[in-house]
């Protein structure tokens, strides 16, 4: 072993002394994984650029020199899909029986439930573990041991369109009442979309989510069940369809067929006077010369105690045996260095507690610090469960049902409930 070598600490107890961030590593010929070969670790990621002027390929371009340039026993091998495609990519491989050694991707729990990911306790080290946010930390476990790693977070603000509020002589609001006296100021004015509602199906399950939690429900408010029919939510949809959607205070397109990208794309051409949001919309609307501002959901009686919070997820698949090796990779990918790097190129928010501090002091970071502020009260989609993906998808079908004219928001929910106590019963959860 090198003078350079540090080993590192790991929960499993095999390996005793503790770790530093990017320094090298117990690797090939000296660890305890034994041998004297060379090792190459694969790594299939997302794509979180919008060109490829700034595809994610040239982070880890970047990550992967620094990082093979101390470790000459190592070579990683990234491959970058698109998010249309890389979940897909990767079940292709597990289920051909050439697991990548790491994927980052959007969800970890089937992979978990079939015991075939290391778990973040037995690949990175103590200190590298402790550094995760914990509300990120508890969304990446399964039955409380945690196999998902967060990789990039972000959380939901409420934007504003200052000019149109200015020219209809309102201010922000904090409650539901505030919101739709708002609402109704901004449509006496002619604006488009008063209150943009995307209910549609491609993200209706984060718009959802981001109203039932400020109205003191949620998906999952027991450990053990699903609660989509509670009172609470019921009280929140019924709300939404008189108050919104029943007086036209939600524009021209229904809300069970406004996609998520169609109102971000309205709000950037001056037409929304508010929606829910994350931070990539702050820099799409500053490059159209769009002066707005960002507010914590309302909720029923003050802004919401909660917010929808976000996390994409790293894995580390066991097939392989690489254990260590990717354990002392991500060491270096979780480095505050890399973390804050990643975030600030992509408008994330960062998933380790060290970056989060210097990002929340930064003058740099002043745009992303709201949603900062929120992360640590955010609740996220219940992802450690392996039904979820099926009840997702269920509900991006159909929740926009429930604020139709003749919807109902009561059998709306209950009819999701329904599916989603089938489909955990079916998973074994």
């Amino acid at each position: 072993m090198g003078s350079g070598s540090v080993q590192r600490a790991r929960k499993s107890g095999t390996i005793a002394a503790a770790s530093a961030l990017g320094v090298s590593a117990v690797l090939a010929g000296c660890g305890p994984t034994g041998g004297s070969d060379d090792v190459t670790l694969r790594l299939v990621a997302a794509d979180y650029g919008d060109s490829a002027a700034n595809s994610s390929k040239k982070y880890w371009d970047q990550v992967v020199e620094a990082y093979e340039k101390d470790h000459p026993g190592v070579t990683v091998d990234v491959t970058v899909y698109s998010w249309n495609d890389v979940d897909a990519k990767v079940k292709a491989m597990v289920d051909a029986g050439d697991a990548p050694d790491m994927a980052q991707i959007g969800a970890y729990a089937d992979y978990a439930a079939a015991d075939r990911l290391y778990k973040a306790g037995d690949v990175v080290s103590i200190p590298v573990e402790a550094d995760f946010v914990p509300r990120l930390a508890d969304a990446g476990k399964v039955r409380g041991v945690q196999y998902g790693m967060p990789f990039a977070s972000s959380t939901r603000l409420l934007f504003y369109n200052r000019t149109l509020f200015a020219q209809a002589g309102i201010t922000p609001p904090t409650t539901w009442d505030e919101l739709a006296k708002d609402a109704k100021a901004l449509k006496a004015r002619g604006v488009k979309y008063p209150y943009a509602l995307p209910l549609g199906p491609e993200e209706a399950q984060a718009e959802s989510l981001q109203w039932l939690l400020s109205g003191g429900g949620g998906y999952t408010q027991t450990v053990s069940s699903y609660s989509l029919d509670s009172a609470e939510n019921v009280a929140t949809f019924d709300w939404l369809k008189d108050e919104l959607v029943g007086k036209g205070l939600t524009g021209p397109v229904a809300p069970g067929k406004l996609n998520r990208a169609a109102a971000f794309a309205a709000f950037t051409a001056g037409d929304v006077g508010m929606l829910n949001g994350h931070p990539s919309l702050m820099k799409a609307a500053e490059s159209k010369g769009v002066k707005f501002g960002m507010v914590p959901m309302p909720g029923l009686d003050g802004p919401s105690k909660s917010s929808l919070g976000v996390a994409d997820w790293m894995t580390a698949f066991k097939q392989n045996g690489h254990g260590d090796q990717i354990g002392d990779f991500l060491d270096f990918v979780y480095s505050k260095k890399n973390v804050l790097a990643f975030s600030r190129e992509y408008d994330l928010l960062p998933v380790t507690t060290s970056a989060s501090q210097v990002m929340g002091a930064a003058p740099q970071d002043a745009g992303l610090r709201p949603f900062l502020e929120e992360l640590p009260l955010s609740e996220s989609y219940p992802v450690g469960r392996t039904s979820w993906a099926g009840v997702s998808a269920e509900i991006k079908k159909r929740i926009g049902g429930a604020v139709t004219a003749n919807g109902s928001p009561a059998d709306v929910l209950g009819a999701l409930e329904t599916t989603a106590t089938t489909a955990e019963s079916a998973s074994g959860e």
